[in-house]
């Protein structure tokens, strides 16, 4: 009976560091390699993969995060969850527009909604393209430069669907904004 115990004792230090190794070492390891070769920019944590907190008018501006204090930290990662009969959801959209008004007071055009809604995650670093366009003149004005060259990187930085048939174009403004430093350097 003791010689049972000790050989099932032993089988089942042998079976934990078996799979301890399989599990915990080389299964990591090996999707690890497959992410560095397949998706290296992605596994290595691209920043225009998070959307980023641009309030600066010289900047387009992502859409809204939910996380509170904590803009854009993917480890407070949520949505809303506000219905549209909620007062908070109406009182947010409410002080959204109006900083986009107040940001751009002459822009009387329709503000799109993905400026005053937040994402599902809260991390989302694209906007539609209206957005961005909506957004266009204000950049331009702060940044001293045409507002065709600020159109011109819209129309350069707008994705089409995922595979010809999935979701909608977007922009990915934490690109964009980069592109825009990188043609007139940081706005004043």
């Amino acid at each position: 009976m003791k010689q049972d115990i000790l050989a099932s004792l032993r089988a089942a230090v042998v079976a934990l560091l078996a799979f301890t190794v399989l599990t915990g070492i080389l299964y990591p390891l090996v999707v690890m390699g497959i992410g560095q070769a397949a998706f290296s920019h992605q596994a290595n944590g691209a920043p225009e993969l998070v959307g980023q907190a641009f309030t600066h008018p010289g900047y387009i501006w992502s859409r809204p995060s939910a996380l509170g204090p904590f803009p854009y930290n993917a480890m407070n990662s949520t949505g809303t969850n506000y219905g549209q009969a909620n007062p908070a959801l109406r009182d947010a959209v409410v002080a959204r527009i109006k900083a986009l008004r107040d940001a751009d007071p002459g822009n009387t055009a329709p503000v799109p909604v993905d400026l005053v809604t937040a994402s599902a995650s809260g991390l989302d670093p694209h906007i539609s393209p209206a957005a961005a366009y909506y957004q266009a003149a204000r950049v331009a004005r702060v940044r001293g430069i045409p507002e065709d060259q600020v159109r011109a990187l819209i129309a350069e930085h707008t994705e089409g669907r995922t595979l010809g048939i999935l979701g909608e174009p977007r922009v990915n403004v934490v690109a964009l904004d980069r592109a825009l430093d990188t043609r007139t350097g940081p706005p004043r």
